[in-house]
């Protein structure tokens, strides 16, 4: 892929001061496979009116109307109604934005490989589980004084141990359907470890509900408080390769609202309250044309690579939707994070990591 690497610069400052961040903690989310078009345009008529969508009527009830803009708000309301006013957010392409993959595989494991470890390796081309060798950034900050045993990942996908290598970097990552090992475990959290073996497991023997990876995510940041949390949901991508455009759509929906719920509950909380970062965004993106690829990724379907991603926090400038004709990748996105809580992240030898997008208020 070449394509010039652009800095974006309408909403970035010209100078970043370590000194003067204010974000002291950071919750992370991806919606796996989720497109830009459905972020940013809402529901799609023409899939609405295809045999990907069952209960078309329903279907439009619920999130058609003719605006963009009000459409776009009933899939999804937390970033349209917030995030929209209070953040940023990136990657509209009606708009001339674009965020990218600067890896060529455009499917999971290579997608979550460069969000955190800052560069597309080409050995991680599998969603086997193979031990990626390269250090992320979640590892990085959990060495880090004051984050040290703060730092956790649940996740809906079974991969991420293999992901985030579980055995060196020392991460506590709970995928799939483990139970969560801490002895003091609120009652909630205990119920929890019994709760996920007994909901109907429709998507596979491995991959848990997105609900129980809510339910582990909320009620662990309650009773722990960690200072870094990264929650992957998944069932956005497993509806779309079904085929199934309104379980696709309602997934989408459902995943906001958790994000609400979570963003509510932080700024409840004194501990987490003005000086925590939210930032979501996606692992791939999907095709496009000819409809029938809107199930589909991979290297040999164009707008695959085409992603999204959005922030809200004490640092982040509320400048809303990026309408400017720039490009920023996902390989970007490790650095940021660092950067957001004040660090400078150096990965391991032998690759180089994505300059931050400085989402910064002046």
């Amino acid at each position: 892929m070449k394509k010039i690497f652009i800095t974006v610069t309408c909403v970035l400052l010209l100078t970043y001061s370590f000194a003067q961040h204010k974000t002291k903690n950071l919750i992370i989310v991806t919606l796996d496979g989720m497109r830009w078009q459905e972020v940013y345009r809402g529901a799609d008529s023409a899939m609405i009116n295809s045999k990907y969508t069952t209960d078309k009527d329903e279907v439009r009830k619920k999130y058609w109307v003719r605006s963009v803009g009000e459409r776009r708000k009933l899939l999804f309301p937390f970033l349209w109604s917030v995030i929209s006013k209070q953040g940023q957010l990136y990657g509209n392409r009606d708009a001339g934005n674009k965020d990218e993959l600067a890896n060529l595989y455009r499917f999971s494991y290579p997608g979550y490989n460069e969000i955190f470890t800052g560069f597309p390796d080409a050995r991680m081309n599998t969603n086997d589980p193979i031990t990626n060798p390269n250090m992320n950034v979640l590892e990085y900050i959990n060495k880090q004084k004051g984050f040290e045993g703060k730092v956790i990942a649940f996740s809906s996908w079974e991969r991420f141990p293999q992901i985030l290598n579980v055995n060196r970097s020392g991460l506590p990552v709970y995928s799939g359907y483990a139970d969560l090992k801490n002895p003091d475990a609120n009652a909630r959290l205990k119920y929890l470890n019994e709760l996920q073996h007994n909901v109907p497991p429709y998507l596979g023997d491995s991959t848990r509900l997105d609900f129980i990876t809510y339910e582990y995510s909320k009620e662990y940041i309650r009773q722990y408080k960690p200072r870094v949390l990264y929650m992957a949901f998944d069932e956005t991508d497993d509806m779309a390769h079904a085929g199934n455009y309104k379980f696709y759509l309602d997934r989408a929906k459902q995943e906001d609202g958790y994000i609400k719920s979570i963003w509510d509950m932080i700024q409840a909380d004194p501990f987490y309250k003005n000086n925590t970062t939210l930032l979501i965004t996606c692992d791939h993106g999907r095709g496009d044309e000819p409809m029938d690829k809107w199930r589909d990724h991979g290297a040999d379907v164009k707008g695959s690579e085409n992603t999204w991603f959005a922030v809200i926090g004490p640092d982040t400038a509320p400048t809303g939707e990026v309408k400017t004709p720039t490009v920023t990748y996902h390989k970007q996105l490790a650095q940021t994070i660092a950067q957001l809580l004040g660090f400078d992240f150096k990965a391991n030898a032998g690759h180089e990591v994505g300059d931050a997008i400085k989402t910064v208020i002046k």
